[in-house]
């Protein structure tokens, strides 16, 4: 199973050309031949086991300048999304994360005075550009410092002139953009990167400085190395159908890190016929931040409270009839199940079903299950924590999704996303 590293090429105008919105194509890249599912797994859960603690430790401190969010280690494997995009008069192309629970949008910038991380493009330079304006915080620079699990970065914010678009005949230049200008950072836990551009629920957001008022992704199965996945902003990301379900966004507790997040009201899982026996305030939003369900599209594999964990590990083991294994070493996950040979196909299973309010998730086996070499296992993990669940990506796959920004509501749809 390939890497989640992506690729993301903007096609068409921007929103601010009053365009009707803009295409993202996400093409699914492999960061190193040979990757195999246990070893993508293994690291990805690594990855969001760090994650998960700076997001405890953030909300232990009541916020303030720190935002915890989403970020790769230099690992094969770790879901990314890495957006190009432009920066600067003239035009500094450079890839950064996309991630819908951090809002700022920033780079490196020279000098860094050996604080910089190595990043595959040149550093921006702020004296080279001609559009490059600094923000005034009250007559001294806007500083912040940001948090990422096992790294870091910090800066100032600035404005500048950004460029989206893969060819010369469908870019467009969006001035005055906030972003920030990183001249610290932590080494080597950002490879493959050299920014984050966030499309959280802040003030800072790509979606919010573009007033795009929505967004959708549709992301083509794990297995799938070959196909496109797509990302939609402003009035061209729509759902349509019979099929189409909505639930409101919960507002998100009113400090950081968490404002930023996605939080939804999810009130029950069923496997199957089978309604899991769930305390009702398991998924309550404390007003501390902890607790709740947030969806976020660069945790890989879905994180939930253990005693929740627990009921779905018992309602599966109730069903597979096969051997369990210890899946650990290989895969990173508490429950696997051991298959005739590594050739096997894996039995039948039923469905899952997340219900949100006024709304149910349908995930079929291949979304909450995984197979590889002979191992098959349940792709959720537990935590202890006591931070936000999570829903992760591998639950979205084929999985049309829309951000409605405006109205406060996230729509999803299964979809074939190679099609889409």
């Amino acid at each position: 199973m390939a890497s989640l590293a992506v690729l993301i090429a903007l096609v068409g105008a921007t929103l601010a050309s009053g365009a009707a919105g803009v295409r993202v194509e996400l093409t699914r890249v492999h960061s190193r031949p040979g990757v195999t599912a246990s070893q993508f797994v293994r690291d990805a859960l690594r990855r969001d086991m760090h994650r998960h603690k700076a997001r405890e430790l953030a909300a232990s401190r009541g916020g303030g300048a720190t935002v915890s969010a989403p970020i790769r280690k230099d690992s094969p494997g770790g879901p990314e999304y890495l957006m190009t995009l432009a920066i600067g008069t003239p035009p500094l192309s450079y890839p950064a994360s996309f991630d819908t629970a951090s809002d700022l949008i920033w780079t490196q910038c020279a000098p860094c005075g050996g604080w910089c991380f190595p990043q595959p493009t040149p550093l921006y330079n702020p004296a080279g550009s001609a559009t490059f304006r600094v923000r005034d915080c009250g007559g001294s620079l806007c500083p912040y410092n940001i948090s990422y699990g096992t790294g870091w970065t910090s800066g100032f914010r600035a404005t500048e002139t950004f460029t989206f678009g893969s060819s010369p005949a469908c870019q467009a230049r969006v001035p005055g953009i906030t972003f920030g200008c990183s001249n610290a950072s932590s080494s080597s836990d950002f490879n493959g990167s050299s920014g984050l551009v966030g499309l959280g629920r802040g003030p800072l957001s790509l979606v919010s400085q573009l007033a795009a008022g929505r967004f959708s992704y549709c992301l083509t199965p794990f297995q799938d190395a070959n196909s496109t996945s797509t990302l939609l902003l402003g009035e061209s990301a729509a759902l349509s159908g019979a099929g189409v379900r909505s639930t409101p966004f919960v507002a998100s507790p009113s400090r950081l890190p968490t404002r930023v997040f996605y939080y939804l009201n999810l009130t029950g899982i069923s496997l199957g016929t089978k309604v899991l026996s769930i305390a009702p305030d398991a998924f309550s939003l404390k007003a501390d931040g902890t607790g709740g369900i947030i969806i976020d599209s660069d945790t890989t594999i879905t994180s939930l409270d253990d005693a929740v964990y627990q009921q779905i590990r018992a309602a599966v083991l109730a069903l597979v009839t096969l051997p369990t294994t210890n899946g650990s070493a290989a895969m990173g996950l508490n429950l696997c199940f051991a298959l005739p040979s590594p050739m096997s196909a894996p039995p039948a299973m039923p469905s899952m079903t997340l219900h949100f309010e006024g709304a149910d998730m349908v995930l079929p086996a291949d979304s909450y299950m995984i197979s590889e070499c002979g191992l098959w296992c349940l792709a959720m993990q537990n935590q202890t924590y006591g931070v936000a669940n999570i829903l992760g990506v591998y639950q979205q796959q084929n999985m049309h999704i829309l951000f409605d920004v405006r109205k406060e509501t996230l729509s999803f749809a299964p979809a074939k996303c190679s099609t889409l």
